[in-house]
């Protein structure tokens, strides 16, 4: 029985799209809304590393270019972050002005597509519950018909999404279906997925025996982490919340306290009550 990795872990993904052209490909055409299918490709090795050094850790899973000029971007995240989106705008951006020297035109710079899986739930409010894919462009706020053209992306809510079985969408279902239910707890793949030569073929990079030892304990590095990581955001939020309590009991306690005060109640039964010291009950005798 063959044991599998989970294809959002950085090193599996970079095997499976940044050393595949054809399955990059697949994916592009089938999750990016282009006018033009993607017909062939190139990756580039080179990394987007901005000269600011407060910004050198914004790298890209996967960079390629196609055979029309178009450049894309694809990034899996394993959890959001509120400077994620900037992150993208700021790689995006890169790529976008890269194109450029001395002896181009501007009419000669090509679109720069970002895709952007995040394994996590970023967009809660209720009307958005269900919706999972997110595509945005630079476009006339009173007439979105109207766009400038050069920069798109899309963001991926993975845990979001559920299977349709969509005729029309069927490879766009397939690799998602790929992303989120391929992992280290399944022994046993969905017929669906393969099936379908490029997902299939996706699904035998999973497999443990595909890998060295070197490259299974990076593997491990990456995965412990990632879940070191979303620990250490987790605990911080959680002291965030306990100390934004307190502040508001604080003020809370201080707003009775200075009704009493007004009230003509003594500073001592107010201290009784609320449990402030006289040096806090002065304090708000002053304002």
């Amino acid at each position: 029985m063959a044991h599998y990795l989970d294809p959002k872990n950085d090193l599996t993904f970079k095997r499976v799209f940044g050393e595949h052209k054809h399955l990059c490909r697949s994916l592009l055409n089938s999750l990016l809304p282009l006018e033009q299918p993607v017909v062939s490709l190139e990756y580039h090795t080179g990394e987007l590393v901005p000269e600011l050094e407060v910004l050198r850790h914004s790298i890209v899973d996967v960079r390629c270019t196609d055979s029309d000029g178009r450049h894309f971007i694809v990034e899996m995240q394993m959890h959001w972050s509120d400077s994620f989106k900037s992150r993208v705008l700021l790689n995006a951006s890169k790529a976008y002005v890269m194109q450029l020297d001395r002896a181009d035109k501007y009419e000669l710079l090509q679109p720069v597509y970002s895709l952007n899986f995040v394994n996590d739930t970023f967009e809660k409010s209720p009307d958005m519950r269900d919706e999972y894919y997110h595509h945005y462009k630079i476009v006339n706020v009173k007439n979105t018909e109207k766009q400038i053209k050069g920069l798109e992306f899309v963001f991926i809510e993975l845990p979001k999404f559920k299977p349709q079985n969509r005729a029309e969408k069927k490879l766009h279902e397939l690799w998602l279906r790929f992303l989120t239910e391929v992992n280290e707890s399944v022994s046993e793949i969905p017929r669906e997925l393969l099936e379908n030569k490029d997902t299939c073929e996706a699904v035998k990079y999973m497999e443990v025996s595909a890998y060295s030892k070197e490259q299974l304990f990076a593997y491990d590095k990456v995965r412990d982490g990632i879940m070191t990581e979303v620990s250490m955001l987790s605990d911080s939020k959680r002291e965030g919340l306990i100390e934004g309590e307190a502040k508001g009991v604080a003020k809370g306690v201080a707003k009775v306290a200075f009704n009493m005060l007004k009230n003509g109640i003594s500073a001592e039964d107010i201290m009784q009550y609320t449990g402030l010291t006289m040096t806090e009950i002065q304090a708000l005798q002053r304002k």
